[in-house]
């Protein structure tokens, strides 16, 4: 148990046992992010809690940041995390020590309950992400919340009924009434559970059919996204206007995980010049002779030049100038012809909201960029993450919103269907819009945490 943690525990006097000490657990860098949203909103309260964490997959560097402690070990396993897209990374894991680290943790929540208990403490958990963290929570003996990331009612069903599926493998996903299968819910339905937390209103009113405390209050993952400039900036009284000679924007998301997102970049390139080629095609109804802006959204952990050699291959040339501002001062900026092309680390939420369309190559970026009531074109890669059978299942998640091609060279072909019909862009942010929800689930989510353990 490390000194911090111990010092966390021993700092609080006696008098102060009223105050909610709070351990998060999750089981991913995705995950990690939600929960720190949460925890920000909680910190934000008028008697904010105590927090401790216990990321199960990764290291924590999103708590580590926030100084929050952690109380156990913490190992980066050979997957990532992505077990569930192939059994050999579930082997690799196994050998990489996954068993022993998992009886750790396990341990550590129990004691760190145990201490809690013995101190006289006001204690609960909030399990965020799948069945992991949550089985650990119930495991733990403490009260305790759930923050369900990994699953929706979307992926199996819509609205209207059930999604066609071609195999009977895939049909068993619902077996027993929903995505969340009976010993999921039975997890879900115990005494000590005060509170779930869907993604999504559908999820939210399938789980109502059981005795479950779902709580509709929204998906974190849309929080935090607001852009650096103001709708006014982008759009005055004479919208119609500015649209007419406002630059096309393409956002383009390739991943986060090194060394697969380079790969993904590849493909990318692919279609940007595929997509580049049909805008000069005059005898093409989404023809432009304006200009054309691509926005690469790229995370902070991957190294810019090796992608710019990439983009460089390809016939761009380094350019000064943009026709578009972004809040990053090392942007590498690109031309060709009358096309730009920026690379940013700094700029995510800008790069959304510009992007009048994305190709996509990545998981909570996709969803997100659909969330604002965007369209996005994927397109399946080789990696671990990202591979066929996840656009797949991201593509029922999202709906009408997300269109995967098999190979780069088809999102030309895509595109100009996209925007031929207004009705079917608005039906897609809508669409977006339902299945991501509104931002402010942190803060909703926090409020109730309070008042179910403050």
């Amino acid at each position: 148990m490390s000194d911090l943690f111990q010092s966390s525990l021993t700092s609080h006097p006696q008098a102060e046992s009223y105050r909610l000490r709070l351990l998060v657990l999750s089981n991913g860098h995705g995950e990690d992010i939600i929960a720190i949203r949460i925890l920000q909103e909680l910190l934000r309260q008028p008697n904010p809690p105590d927090i401790f964490a216990l990321p199960l997959v990764g290291e924590g560097h999103a708590y580590q940041q926030l100084d929050i402690p952690l109380i156990g070990s913490v190992r980066t396993m050979p997957s990532g995390g992505f077990v569930y897209m192939d059994g050999r990374q579930l082997i690799r894991d196994v050998r990489g020590g996954l068993l022993q680290l998992t009886f750790t943790q396990i341990n550590a929540i129990r004691r760190w309950v145990s201490l809690q208990k013995k101190l006289g403490n006001n204690r609960a958990i909030l399990a965020v992400g799948d069945i992991v963290p949550l089985l650990f929570a119930t495991l733990s003996g403490a009260k305790y919340a759930f923050v369900g990331t990994a699953k929706s009612e979307y992926y199996v069903r819509d609205e209207v009924g059930l999604l066609p599926r071609k195999s009977k493998a895939a049909r068993w996903e619902n077996f027993s009434g929903s995505v969340y299968h009976p010993w999921e819910r039975w997890l879900m339905s115990r005494r000590r559970c005060k509170a779930v937390f869907p993604r999504d209103a559908l999820t939210t009113e399938t789980l109502k059919q059981w005795p479950i405390p779902a709580f509709n209050l929204g998906n974190p993952m849309m929080d935090g996204l607001e852009p650096t400039f103001s709708s006014q900036q982008f759009y005055s009284n004479d919208t119609q206007q500015q649209e007419k000679v406002r630059p096309l924007v393409v956002t383009l998301l390739p991943g986060s995980r090194p060394p697969e997102a380079y790969t993904n970049w590849e493909k990318i390139m692919i279609a940007v010049s595929a997509l580049m080629g049909s805008f000069r095609d005059k005898d093409s109804v989404f023809y432009t002779s304006g200009t054309v802006v691509f926005l690469g959204a790229i995370a902070p952990g991957l190294d810019c030049n090796i992608l710019a050699q990439n983009v460089k291959s390809q016939g761009w040339q380094s350019e000064l100038q943009s026709p578009i501002q972004l809040p990053d001062s090392s942007v590498l900026i690109f031309k060709q012809r009358n096309a730009y092309l920026l690379l940013t680390q700094q700029a995510y939420n800008d790069c959304l909201h510009l992007g009048d369309f994305a190709i996509a190559m990545a998981g909570t970026a996709t969803e997100q960029f659909i969330g604002l009531g965007k369209p996005a074109i994927a397109i399946p890669g080789d990696g671990p993450q990202y591979n066929s059978t996840f656009a797949e299942a991201q593509s029922r998640l999202l709906g009408s919103s997300l269109i995967v091609v098999e190979q780069p060279e088809q999102v030309a072909k895509v595109v100009p269907s996209l925007f031929k019909y207004p009705d079917s862009l608005q039906t897609i942010a809508e669409n977006g819009i339902q299945r991501m929800g509104k931002p402010g689930a942190a803060q909703r989510i926090a409020d109730c945490l309070q008042q179910l353990f403050g």
